[in-house]
């Protein structure tokens, strides 16, 4: 029998009991039913009718009492009207006659309220003849009579409720007979839906067990492990089709554990002839491989460091602080860290360090690989690089200053002497001169920050205070190109530690770069903000914006942004901004959408509340 077919028969014998036993319900309340209907049938309507008759010929009474009392018509209209009453409850009393011996007692009833009406017909002609002894007639005739019927229909009464009685301890018995079988037939159904469902289960839920340890074992590596296939059905095809499939996957795990034995054997070969140090960190921080480049530079022994952890071993916050963030971010940091360290044989040589997460395919972090890439002589050569910057900028000032004196001296005396062509020329050259003179001062400042020489006079600073002093620069300016500068900062801001003139400095290279290319009747917008433990500045303008290939490199060395019109700068100053922002520990960029206008923005760090220096 197939799984399904079990399943189907235990609920059809579950479904079954269930149906028997709420037959048999049914079959006990329809008898209970009928047993309470016969109750009501059988005596109810008799009793009623005996209770209204004596009600009636209660009333017929004290109508008699008052025609004795004088009230003749009243009385005998109240005794008329319950006499109709009276016959009207004894038909229904004859036409359900359910009782042995209810038929005499109701000829009785009949017979004495027939009297009963005869000595009260006697009584009324007595009264209209004018008999003195009235009373003694009502008590001698008319009383007796009426005694006689009213017990009567007492008696038909008792009869009744004693038959009800009866009837009722037999309904009772019978409903306690019902309830006991219910009972017992729901238990029965009970037991022997028990028994089924555990005889049942054990034969659906033993193959399973087996499958379910087997399964276990299997993910344990035992892969030579077997379902026995009982019987037949779906239990039988399922464990065929898992014998299979333990066998297929004994004969993979050998493949995939000899291609695993191999790729390791190639990684290890590809790790050991990098000539880049290369060290891999676990989740948790440990070392789990290095290359003997890393393990020269480092100075260290690779057996004596694997399994260790990272701190443990090297004692370098910075390096773990690169290896901590590429693990719990799943990103490598941004940048590499520079460190100078004393090599073996070789010297301080200066390496370039930089973290890497290694990510499993549903992204979850194994690890992070750290590069340490030798740039000693990356760095010699920017070293020289700048150093001849600086060298040449130098010496270029003072030719470029005699020269631009030269040519301002000469155009003083030739301006009403020479041609316009050649005065055309010699504003160009003045021009070309004052831009290399720029050219010149802007070399030497950023070599001079590049060569670590900048010097920072750093102080509390009032924020909305540095924003005025650089929007009052291009006051005249911004009149003439008829563009507003507006400068806001909030009051209950901190103080920034800074410097000065430097900021200052950066302040106006960002609004002269956006002065440069605003279209008249635009605004340039400076604002100051706090962000926690930093002051956040920033130079927006309504101007056209910048290129989106150009915002990567914006901040690098000699790069312009082309705008069609004349460059108008030298290409360093936002490579300045840059290096003096940084001097100061903070971050400089820009937000813009062609079109839509650019936001430079840069940090400095506040003052800590409670520690500014008042004037």
């Amino acid at each position: 029998m197939g799984l399904r077919a079990k399943i189907l028969s235990g609920y059809g014998v579950v479904l079954s009991l269930t149906l028997v036993v709420f037959a048999w319900a049914a079959f006990s309340m329809a008898a209970l039913g009928r047993a309470s209907q016969a109750i009501l049938d059988e005596n109810y309507k008799s009793i009623q009718a005996a209770n209204s008759m004596h009600a009636a010929i209660e009333r017929q009474d004290s109508a008699t009492l008052l025609v004795l009392l004088g009230f003749h018509d009243q009385g005998a209209a109240q005794f008329r009207e319950n006499e109709n009453q009276f016959l009207q409850w004894l038909g229904r009393a004859r036409d359900n006659i359910t009782v042995e011996g209810e038929g005499a007692v109701l000829d009785t009833i009949e017979k004495n309220y027939s009297s009963y009406l005869a000595a009260f017909s006697g009584l009324m002609e007595h009264l209209a003849k004018g008999g003195s002894e009235s009373g003694g007639y009502y008590h001698g005739s008319v009383l007796p009579r009426f005694s006689a019927a009213r017990d009567a229909c007492v008696r038909l009464r008792a009869l009744n409720e004693g038959a009800m009685d009866i009837a009722s301890v037999k309904a009772r018995t019978l409903a306690r007979r019902a309830m006991s079988s219910t009972v017992g037939v729901g238990l029965f159904a009970i037991l022997a839906g028990l028994v089924f469902s555990l005889v049942l289960s054990g034969q659906i839920v033993r193959p399973l067990v087996k499958m379910l340890e087997a399964t276990r074992a299997l993910a344990e590596g035992q892969y030579a492990v077997r379902v026995p296939g009982e019987g037949g059905g779906e239990i039988a095809r399922l464990a065929a089709s898992f014998n299979a499939m333990a066998g297929r996957l004994g004969e993979y795990h050998r493949m995939n554990l000899e291609r695993i034995v191999a790729e390791e054997r190639k990684s290890e070969a590809v790790l050991q002839s990098i000539d880049e140090g290369v060290l891999v960190a676990g989740p948790d921080f440990r070392i789990l491989n290095l290359n003997p480049m890393a393990a020269g530079i480092l100075q260290v022994s690779k057996s004596d460091i694997l399994g260790r952890h990272f701190l443990e071993v090297l004692g370098d916050e910075r390096l773990f602080a690169l290896v901590r963030e590429a693990v719990e971010t799943g990103k490598a940091p941004e940048g590499a860290e520079i460190r100078e360290i004393e090599a073996k044989g070789r010297g301080a040589r200066h390496y370039s360090c930089s973290a890497t997460p290694v990510l499993s395919g549903q992204d979850a972090v194994l690890g992070a690989v750290l590069l340490l890439r030798d740039v000693t002589r990356a760095m010699e050569m920017d070293r020289m690089k700048s150093e001849f910057i600086m060298t040449a900028s130098h010496e270029l000032r003072t030719p470029l200053h005699s020269l631009g004196m030269s040519i301002e001296l000469l155009a003083e005396g030739v301006r009403d002497s020479i041609s316009p062509r050649a005065w055309e020329l010699l504003e160009a050259a003045r021009e070309e001169t004052a831009r290399l003179k720029a050219l010149a001062e802007d070399l030497l400042s950023l070599s001079r920050i590049e060569a670590g020489k900048l010097e920072l006079d750093f102080a509390d600073v009032p924020p909305l205070f540095l924003l005025e002093k650089a929007a009052g620069v291009f006051k005249n300016q911004a009149e003439e190109q008829s563009v507003q500068i507006l400068a806001d900062a909030p009051g209950e801001i901190s103080d920034a530690r800074a410097d000065a003139n430097k900021t200052a400095w950066v302040l106006t290279n960002l609004i002269g770069n956006a002065l440069r290319h605003m279209p008249k009747g635009g605004t340039v917008r400076l604002a100051a903000k706090q962000a926690g433990a930093w002051i956040s500045f920033s130079v927006s303008d309504t101007g056209p914006g910048i290129p989106f290939e150009y915002q990567s490199r914006i901040f690098d060395k000699f790069v312009q942004v082309k705008t069609g019109a004349a460059p108008g700068g030298t290409g360093l100053g936002l490579a300045i901004c840059k290096e003096i922002v940084r001097a100061h520990k903070g971050v400089i960029w820009v937000e813009s959408k062609p079109g839509e206008g650019s936001v430079f923005c840069f940090t400095l760090p506040a003052v800590p509340s409670g520690k500014q220096e008042k004037p």
